[in-house]
Order: structure tokens, then C-alpha cells, then sequence
């Protein structure tokens, strides 16, 4: 058995859950969140807590059984809780502004780049003179932030002689030695 998809899901007070024709809805105070079920997985809602089941030992049920129980268990969270993320610019120069949804960030290419993101994120930057700048995402589908913030550091992974690029605030970047180290 999963050991992830055999853990109950607490619901929270202010949540309803709603399960009909292979969609779990989660509706919270922060909004309303679904997914659908494939695969035979079943979710069943019982005095206060969803239990994820498997109808069999099946390699794909196994597969799905602790995946359904974590998706469901972040959309939980996130009606309640939100998700929030945070990137920081590292590099001389690079700067980020944000009007509404539309973030446009200085990389350092000869042109500004202007990244439009989805209604459902809320984006805020700052910027404090002598630190970095810091793009903060917040959301309520952990899903669809994570895809965004991957985006945005696409646009310029950090380098490993630097550091200079688009990092998650707190990330350890492996870092190299230049050429003057090798030569004694």
C-alpha cells in the first residue's frame, strides 16, 4: 500500500468537497479548485476526512493512488492556505516591474522581456537598493505556480561561475571554479 495515498485528508472547517462523475471540487475560502479522477481511482468522503482507495494491486493503480491523494490534499491546502513563491534576480542590472498581471523583467538582453501571467497568480516585485530584486507569486493552485515560476527562471538560469541568472529565494546553485583556479 502507498504510504502517501493510504494517509487520510483532513477537511478543514470552511471547505466543502464535492465528488460526482470522476471530479473531486474543493471549495474553500480562497476559492474553488477541481480535478478530475482517471484511472478507477476512488475517493470516498467520510466524517470529515477524503480517503483515497484502489480498486486493485495494479502497477498504474498503485502509480495513481498516491498521486490522486496528493493532488487532492494540495487543493485542500490551497483554498485554505494558499501557495506562495518567491524569485530573486541576481545580477547587475537586472531589475522587475509588474503592472497588474504583466511582469517585465531587465535580463540583460537588449530588449526587455514582458511575461504575461495567468489571472489566477497574483504577482508583487520589490526592489530595495543594495539587495536583489525579488518577484513574490502567490496562488491557489500549487500546480500552475510552480509551472509559471519554472517559466520565468527559463528565461535566465543561473549560471554555475556566478551565479547570475533567476533564482528561487533560499535555493543553493552548485557552484564552479574559474579558469584561475586550475592553474597553480
Amino acid at each position: 500500500m502507498s504510504r502517501i495515498g493510504k494517509a487520510p485528508i483532513v477537511i478543514p472547517g470552511g471547505v466543502t468537497v464535492t465528488i460526482a462523475n470522476d471530479e473531486v471540487s474543493v471549495k474553500g475560502p480562497k476559492g474553488q479548485l477541481s480535478q478530475k479522477i482517471n484511472g478507477g481511482i476512488i475517493v470516498e468522503q467520510e466524517d470529515g476526512q477524503l480517503i483515497v482507495k484502489r480498486p486493485s494491486e495494479q502497477k498504474q493503480h498503485k502509480a495513481l493512488h498516491g498521486l490522486y491523494r496528493s493532488l487532492i490534499n494540495n487543493m485542500v491546502t490551497g483554498v485554505t492556505e494558499g501557495y506562495k513563491l518567491q524569485q530573486e534576480l541576481v545580477g547587475v542590472g537586472y531589475r522587475a516591474t509588474n503592472t497588474g498581471n504583466t511582469l517585465d523583467l531587465v535580463l540583460g538582453f537588449s530588449h526587455h522581456v514582458v511575461f504575461e501571467l495567468p489571472k489566477e497568480i497574483s504577482v508583487t516585485t520589490a526592489s530595495e537598493k543594495g539587495k536583489n530584486p525579488i518577484i513574490t507569486l502567490e496562488s491557489i493552485d500549487k500546480q500552475l505556480l510552480g509551472q509559471v515560476a519554472a517559466k520565468i527562471r527559463s528565461l535566465r538560469t543561473p549560471e554555475p561561475y556566478k551565479g547570475k541568472g533567476i533564482k528561487f529565494v533560499g535555493e543553493e546553485l552548485r557552484r564552479k571554479a574559474g579558469k584561475s583556479a586550475s592553474k597553480k
